[in-house]
């Protein structure tokens, strides 16, 4: 069983999310996780909520190691947390204080697969983004810039996608498919001349 943080925002695998935790049950969340050096999922809640309709979240997730904490300035709570492998929520249980624990489904991600020459645009965005968030992701390697999953999971994270758009991203299994649509989204963000 897993914790799961419900926010409005899709992590990846390898991806940065820093967050700032006020909530009591997700405060007990974070310290059981350090205790315990364990993970917790992280869903997009979906925000079709209506006054007569709850919110509810999507079923693919990601699990969610922190790597540090902090008191913030403003006394909150502040983690990091990396991204790690993606999942498929089974079921699902509402403890006493609110927070929601998962029964889960680890998805195993495809073996690290060459970027074709196609893609190779995406690979130099990607480039240009580790030039300037190169600290948010202390493990890069250049070498992963060749890696079409990796590449994918970086631009899916870091384009100015609408969360849905991105929820859909974490959903394909084929990296290839995920950089086709990427590649097809690029042109949103072309400069014109």
């Amino acid at each position: 069983m897993v914790p799961v943080f419900l926010l409005p925002t899709v992590l990846f695998p390898g991806g940065h999310l820093p967050l700032r935790v006020f909530e009591q049950r997700y405060i007990d969340m974070v310290r059981d996780c350090c205790a315990a050096n364990s993970c917790f999922g992280v869903c997009l809640v979906n925000t079709s909520a209506t006054p007569t309709k709850t919110a509810t979240h999507m079923r693919t997730g990601t699990l969610a190691e922190i790597t540090d904490w902090s008191t913030l300035d403003d006394g909150l709570l502040g983690i990091t947390a990396r991204g790690k492998q993606k999942f498929i929520i089974q079921s699902t249980r509402i403890r006493d204080n609110g927070l929601m624990i998962a029964e889960v489904a680890i998805l195993q991600e495809p073996e690290a697969v060459d970027l074709p020459e196609k893609y190779s645009v995406l690979s130099m965005v990607t480039g240009r983004f580790m030039e300037i968030l190169g600290s948010s992701y202390p493990g890069f390697l250049p070498a992963q810039l060749q890696d079409a999953n990796w590449v994918g999971y970086r631009l899916s994270e870091l384009l100015p996608l609408e969360v849905e758009e991105k929820q859909l991203l974490l959903e394909i299994d084929n990296p290839m498919e995920r950089l086709q649509i990427l590649l097809e989204t690029l042109p949103r963000y072309q400069q014109e001349s």
